[in-house]
């Protein structure tokens, strides 16, 4: 992790997942659709326990943990380079983006900066991981995940947006548990 670092593997942590160049990648359900199956799938297989979420066009937000014996920056290192590969895959292979030529183009030239990536970067490197110690800095964390899609005027209530766990916490279902 670059410039944060996580410490204690298996503690609750805020992270943020950011798309290169912020390009509004999960304005489409397809893409939301990875991510989401993606989630679940860190659930079942390795340890994730997700106690709020967000996607919003362009980023990822969790707060999280794993349980032992996995490490929470293998699972964040393994969903993302899922994720990438996949949205890529499907983006390359659909007809229905019309913005497939812009958005190939912009992973390619973020690409160039990076030797890790050969021909495409999709997310920042950087998760931003903090580790929340305090009841404080929970509830701190959880009402800005909540409230993103309000301040970003996408629904007047945080229950209503459909890609969030404030849904869950209001008592109502969405994609995720």
């Amino acid at each position: 992790m670059h410039g944060h670092k996580i410490e204690n593997q298996n503690a609750t942590h805020f992270l943020t997942f950011t798309v290169v160049g912020w390009i509004d990648v999960f304005t489409r359900d397809d893409y939301r659709r990875i991510i989401i199956d993606s989630l679940i799938y860190c659930q079942k297989e390795k340890g994730l326990c997700i106690n709020a979420y967000v996607i919003m066009s362009n980023h990822v937000h969790l707060i999280c943990h794993v349980k032992e014996p996995f490490l929470l920056s293998d699972v964040i290192r393994d969903f993302k380079k899922f994720t990438s590969k996949a949205i890529l895959d499907f983006m390359l292979m659909s007809d229905k983006e019309s913005r497939k030529e812009w958005m190939i183009r912009l992973f390619k030239y973020y690409a160039k900066y990076n030797k890790n990536n050969k021909e495409y970067q999709f997310w920042q490197h950087h998760n931003m991981p903090i580790e929340l110690e305090s009841p404080k800095w929970i509830k701190q964390k959880l009402d800005y995940i909540h409230l993103n899609p309000v301040r970003n005027g996408i629904v007047l209530e945080a229950e209503d947006y459909v890609y969030s766990s404030a849904r869950t916490y209001a008592g109502r279902s969405g994609p995720l548990t």
